[in-house]
């Protein structure tokens, strides 16, 4: 079955009946496809005014000076201070695709146009559990100045903001089963038709050596800060579309540690800790059980493909998984920037922040979790965690 006809599955069968609460992915800071704003904290919608940021406050280049000033293959300085996995990605990163200083391409291997939009991939990071890719988006004619900002800092008062594109489309590597795209790209805008931006992908499982990341995009778009008085204001911009590539990765496991836990509370695992650079991975079990394969989906599933097995229609359904909600804090207190939680993985972006101490808690309950989000490490609601641990990295 080709990734394209399994995806189409996905979307028209399976989407409207598995929704993202039954597979426990939450995400806590609005990122992703049709979320604007990325507030955290009580009375989201109060504030989602205060979050968008006019162009004025993104730094964007003269578009004459920027034309002559070589950015691909230098995405990651110019937007690791304010994207969300925040750091210093130097000497980090491999280099897919170089431009001299007239902005000529060394390779074209790495860059796809349809719909009047190219793509470049231009660097790639791998601490083997997250994959971080920038690229160049160009649209003929775009309007990319007038996209809004979001914050990317734990609390509005940091004041780090970033630009957002959105991206649909699937992905996989080395030939496996193909994964949706969840997140955004997300960076800054160089001038009315060009942006650049970096996409995190979250792997199920450690991967380690090197390997071949496919990205099969199906759509891309982005919000008008014109438009947000509108109804409906995400991806006002919206362009459907074919962009596919194949992006070679390796792992760097340099300054990356994983911690190894195993402990087990009230049918609650906690497995291990991996620390990056740019982020806290936290992985936890919680109890799962095999989706039914009743008769309606299998009647869904087989509209869409005849020759599908039993053993296709479960591993499409998939497991779903009792919820649980984990919250970070550094040695000095400080809460880890908490990005998305979904079965097995927990993800904080480090954000410059000194670790050498990190102090889990883990709740069944997601209004303890809101608690302890507003009032801190020392907060009432602390004996109410399933498991608090506290672990040493350094």
């Amino acid at each position: 079955m080709t990734d394209e006809k399994l995806d189409q599955i996905l979307k028209q069968a399976l989407a409207p009946e598995i929704n993202d609460r039954e597979i426990r992915v939450r995400r806590k800071a609005g990122k992703g496809k049709m979320r604007v704003f990325n507030i955290i904290g009580k009375g989201v919608a109060a504030a989602a005014a205060a979050a968008v940021i006019g162009i004025g406050g993104l730094g964007y280049f003269n578009p004459v000076l920027a034309a002559k000033i070589p950015i691909i293959g230098r995405i990651f300085d110019k937007i690791e201070e304010d994207i969300t996995y925040s750091g210093d990605y130097a000497d980090k990163g491999s280099v897919l695709t170089k431009e001299d200083a007239a902005g000529a391409l060394d390779t074209q291997a790495y860059s796809v146009s349809d719909q009047g939009i190219t793509l470049t991939a231009s660097e790639v990071y791998c601490d083997g559990y997250s994959l971080f890719l920038t690229v160049d988006i160009k649209q003929e004619d775009g309007a990319f100045t007038h996209i809004p900002g979001h914050y990317t800092g734990m609390y509005v008062e940091e004041n780090k903001i970033a630009a957002g594109f959105y991206v649909d489309g699937t992905w996989n590597v080395d030939g496996g089963l193909p994964e949706q795209l969840e997140n955004t790209f997300e960076g800054e805008v160089i001038d009315d038709h060009t942006f650049v931006g970096m996409l995190k992908i979250n792997f199920r499982e450690k991967f380690e050596g090197s390997g071949e990341l496919s990205l099969n995009i199906t759509g891309l778009g982005y919000d008008d800060d014109r438009m947000l008085d509108a109804e409906e204001i995400t991806a006002s911009h919206w362009t459907d579309g074919s962009w596919n590539m194949k992006l070679p990765f390796e792992v760097n496991e340099t300054d990356v540690k994983t911690i190894e836990i195993g402990e087990t509370k009230e049918n609650i695992t906690l497995h291990d800790v991996m620390v990056s650079p740019y982020q806290v991975v936290v992985h936890v079990e919680t109890p799962g059980m095999q989706r039914e394969l009743t008769d309606d989906r299998r009647e869904k599933l087989l509209s869409k493909d005849p020759d599908m097995t039993d053993a296709e229609m479960f591993e499409l359904l998939g497991w779903s998984y009792e919820s649980c909600h984990t919250i970070v804090f550094n040695q000095d207190g400080e809460a880890l920037y908490s990005d998305m939680e979904m079965p097995g993985f927990a993800g904080f972006a480090v954000q410059g922040k000194e670790i050498s101490v990190l102090h889990i808690f883990i709740f069944e309950n997601l209004d303890d979790w809101d608690k302890m989000r507003d009032e801190g490490m020392n907060s009432s609601v602390a004996d109410k965690a399933v498991i608090a641990k506290e672990v040493h990295v350094s």
